[in-house]
């Protein structure tokens, strides 16, 4: 109750919830679509060939 009051008291308190949405989307989003696209999906067609090449390269790691 005590952020729930305080943030219903703030005059300009929609428009930093507005800030903090509009950050939120850019970083979950955004940066997800340009920065971190899914290369298993593109790269195998089924999920037993994603899981062997994961399991591959989880045991293959420490041997380099």
């Amino acid at each position: 109750m005590f952020y729930y009051q305080g943030f219903k008291t703030m005059t300009w308190g929609k428009s930093l919830w507005a800030i903090i949405l509009i950050k939120l989307f850019i970083m979950f989003v955004i940066l997800k679509v340009f920065f971190f696209p899914d290369i298993l999906q593109k790269e195998f067609d089924s999920d037993a060939e994603r899981s062997n090449y994961v399991l591959e390269q989880i045991t293959n790691s420490n041997t380099k």
